[in-house]
């Protein structure tokens, strides 16, 4: 591997070369943290974000940067999840389980995006992120996140790939979603 090159370096995002590829990091994160939240009525906490870069609303999984701000620089991995969560949603786990690490976009970024599964849930506050995230939090039905999704699709939302993604990993995949 070759020496890296700084293209360009911004607040949220740097454009790097190496071995004539471009590529792009987080200056100022190790990598992210994504959550599905199962409650014990088997909803699923899902969250709504107005997402500059794809200047449209998008229905996501709860997530987060890791390490991006001094505060919480050195939380493990669970930490970081269950701060966003909470930040997010309002939710408080009791448990957080790795299910899977791995690139985010390989040929994009070397970021690594760490997928968690939440449970044991408690509703402690109203979530809604911090700072001007603005955030909208919705609970779903398992049985009913197929035909929602497509609803909030039909309306212009985006949706993350990720949702399908947690969700086949914690064996979610039954409940009519392929």
């Amino acid at each position: 591997m070759g020496s890296t090159k700084t293209i360009a370096e911004g607040r949220h995002l740097g454009l790097y070369e190496r071995d004539d590829w471009e590529f792009a990091e987080r200056p100022n994160a190790e990598g992210v943290v994504g959550i599905l939240a199962l409650t014990s009525r088997d909803e699923v906490i899902l969250v709504e974000q107005f997402r500059r870069p794809m200047n449209a609303p998008v229905i996501e999984i709860p997530a987060g940067l890791i390490g991006d701000e001094d505060d919480h620089r050195g939380e493990s991995l669970a930490e970081t999840a269950h701060r966003e969560l909470l930040e997010e949603t309002g939710y408080q786990a009791e448990t957080m389980k790795l299910l899977l690490s791995g690139p985010t976009s390989a040929g994009m970024t070397s970021e690594t995006t760490h997928l968690f599964l939440a449970t044991g849930l408690q509703q402690i506050s109203g979530g809604g992120g911090v700072g001007d995230e603005n955030i909208r939090v919705h609970r779903i039905p398992l049985g009913h996140l197929r035909t929602w999704l497509n609803e909030q699709e039909a309306k212009g939302l985006l949706l993350d790939f990720k949702i399908h993604a947690v969700l086949w990993l914690a064996g979610c995949h039954d409940h009519g979603l392929q």
